[in-house]
């Protein structure tokens, strides 16, 4: 039948956001995948239902994805294939423990090798200018100082800042509350200097800007809805311009920046991997490999033989 792909990837995407409490963006890349899988299996192969795929239907599809002169016309790196084979085996798995399918037909399908690129962070400097553009004698320039100095000051997601509510700062305490990935929480240190700009944000410039559109959000557009990605990557990139910074930085870049200085102060990586959020250790030992130039600094001041 002609809708058995798409019955079974409605539930599938039913169990990762009831069963696996999976955020609404990983959802939607699972789903991006495996509607891909299933356009190629139904275009292609002229197969409608899971039971009928098998491992050779799998690589024909891989194939397909790393041929420049597919129908598609797209032409996909390692990465993104891992990344699709990854949605295809959580799938098929899935089916296998609902008994959807007798046998999985991607266990022996291989993940190709990726090269793990390192993220780019700005320097202690480059961040200092950086912080130092926003005009905070005008209510958006406020806010902008008060969002870029607690993304850096707390290492936060760009979804984590769009969606920090009032509720979520605890100035007395110096912390805020992070909803993460997966909607798991964590406590995190805002410091001195971020909690400032956020009082002082919310006492000159959040009372002009809110409206019945702003629940509770902490940061808020010239209309009063809260940011969105899109609004937070126009900021930054307006302040990096203004700062001389010419490489491609994103919001993300002062998550990694916050890391890293983290490491390079002397904090432990297991400390660091919780105010990150990050599940796994892994994750965030690639701040270790970042700056070399660093490492090399600190052997030719402090080893005796340098």
């Amino acid at each position: 039948m002609k809708d058995d792909f798409q019955l079974q990837l409605k539930l599938f995407v039913n169990y990762l956001r009831t069963e696996k409490s999976l955020s609404e963006n990983t959802i939607s890349a699972y789903q991006f995948d495996l509607e891909k899988f299933i356009t190629f299996c139904e275009n292609e192969k002229k197969i409608y239902s899971p039971e009928k795929i098998t491992d050779h239907t799998i690589n024909s599809f891989l194939q397909f994805l790393y041929n420049s002169e597919n129908k598609i016309n797209e032409k996909f790196s390692s990465k993104s294939v891992s990344r699709i084979i990854s949605s295809l085996k959580s799938f098929f798995k899935y089916l296998e423990s609902e008994k959807l399918i007798l046998l999985n037909p991607s266990v022996n399908i291989e993940t190709p090798r990726t090269s793990r690129l390192l993220p780019e962070v700005l320097s202690v400097e480059e961040t200092d200018i950086l912080l130092s553009k926003p005009d905070v004698s005008n209510k958006l320039g406020l806010r902008d100082k008060a969002l870029l100095e607690t993304i850096y000051a707390s290492g936060l997601r760009v979804s984590e800042a769009i969606n920090m509510k009032i509720s979520d700062l605890y100035a007395e305490e110096g912390f805020i509350r992070v909803i993460g990935k997966g909607s798991k929480e964590r406590i995190v240190p805002v410091g001195k200097t971020a909690l400032k700009f956020i009082n002082k944000y919310l006492n000159e410039s959040r009372i002009s800007l809110k409206n019945a559109k702003s629940s509770d959000y902490l940061f808020l557009n010239f209309r009063g809805s809260k940011l969105s990605r899109m609004g937070i990557l126009k900021i930054l990139k307006k302040y990096c311009l203004e700062a001389g910074i010419k490489r491609e930085i994103h919001p993300h870049t002062l998550r990694h920046s916050f890391a890293t200085h983290l490491l390079q102060g002397g904090a432990d990586i297991r400390i660091i991997q919780e105010m990150l959020g990050h599940s796994d250790i892994s994750t965030t030992q690639i701040y270790t490999h970042i700056d070399k130039n660093y490492l090399i600094e600190i052997h030719k001041t402090f080893h005796p033989r340098a």
